[in-house]
C-alpha cells in the first residue's frame, strides 16, 4: 500500500468513526483532507460517495422516523442547486476552487459553532433556504450538512429526530451530487481499501459511542473540520 493510499484510508476511517459516533461529521472532517490529497474533483467525489453509503447504512435502523413531508422542501431545493455547484467545481481553476471550498467549510463550521438562530431558518421557507445552500455546497465542496443542521436547530428538532432525517437527506443529496459530476476516477483497489476503511470506521465509532459524550464528540468534529477548512484555504491561496 502506497503512503498516499494509506493516508486516504486513514481519512475515511476517521471520518466514518466520527459520523457513527456523533451522527454528523464525515464530510466536515474528511472532505477538506480528501481534497488536499486527491484534488477538488476526486476528493469531493469520494466524500460524496462515502457520505451516501454511510447515510444508507444509518437508515437501515431508522427509516421509520424519517419525516418525508418535512424533507420534501429541503430535497427539492437542493436538487435545484446541486447542478450549479457541480458546474462551478468543473469550471473554476484549482487554486480558486480550493480557496472557495476552504472558505465554505470554515464559514459553515464557525456558523454551526455559533449556533445561529433566525426566524428565516424556520418553517417551509427555512427548509427551502437550507436546501438551496446545502445542495450547492454539497456538490461544490462536499459539505452540505451544516445548512441542514442549522435548519434543524431553528426548527427545534431533537437529536433523535435529526439523525434519521439527516441521513435520509444525506443519501439523496449525495446521490444527486454524484449523478451531476460522475464518480471519482479511482483505481479498483483504492475503492476496495476505502470501503474497508469506511466499514472499520463505522465499527470503531459504534464501539466508542457509549464511552464518549455526544457534546465532546461534536466539538471534536467541528475543531477537526475547522482545521481542514483553514488548511484548504491556505493551499488554495499559496497556489495562486
Amino acid at each position: 500500500m502506497s503512503p498516499s493510499v494509506a493516508v486516504l484510508c486513514g481519512i475515511v476511517l476517521a471520518g466514518s468513526s466520527v459520523q457513527r459516533l456523533s451522527g454528523m461529521g464525515f464530510a466536515l472532517v474528511a472532505a477538506p483532507a480528501l481534497v488536499l490529497l486527491l484534488g477538488p474533483g476526486d476528493g469531493v467525489g469520494l466524500a460524496n460517495c462515502a457520505a451516501a453509503a454511510i447515510s444508507l447504512i444509518g437508515l437501515v435502523g431508522g427509516w421509520r422516523r424519517v419525516r418525508v413531508a418535512s424533507m420534501v422542501p429541503l430535497v427539492v431545493a437542493a436538487a435545484c442547486t446541486v447542478p450549479v455547484g457541480a458546474w462551478l467545481a468543473a469550471e473554476l481553476p484549482e487554486p480558486v476552487l480550493l480557496t472557495i471550498m476552504g472558505v465554505l467549510v470554515t464559514g459553515a463550521v464557525l456558523t454551526v459553532m455559533a449556533g445561529a438562530r433566525a426566524p428565516a431558518l424556520r418553517g417551509r421557507r427555512g427548509a427551502v433556504a437550507a436546501g438551496t445552500v446545502s445542495g450547492f455546497m454539497n456538490s461544490a465542496a462536499g459539505v452540505g450538512g451544516p445548512a441542514v443542521s442549522l435548519y434543524a436547530v431553528n426548527a427545534g428538532w431533537t437529536v433523535r429526530e435529526f439523525v434519521p432525517n439527516a441521513q435520509f437527506y444525506g443519501l439523496i443529496v449525495n446521490v444527486l451530487s454524484i449523478a451531476a459530476k460522475g464518480p471519482p476516477t479511482l483505481a479498483a483497489p483504492v475503492w476496495l481499501l476505502a470501503g474497508t476503511a469506511m466499514a472499520a470506521g463505522v465499527l470503531v465509532g459504534a464501539m466508542l459511542a457509549g464511552r464518549v459524550p455526544e457534546r465532546r464528540a461534536r466539538r471534536l468534529v467541528l475543531l477537526l473540520a475547522l482545521a481542514g477548512g483553514l488548511a484548504t484555504v491556505g493551499k488554495g491561496v499559496t497556489a495562486w
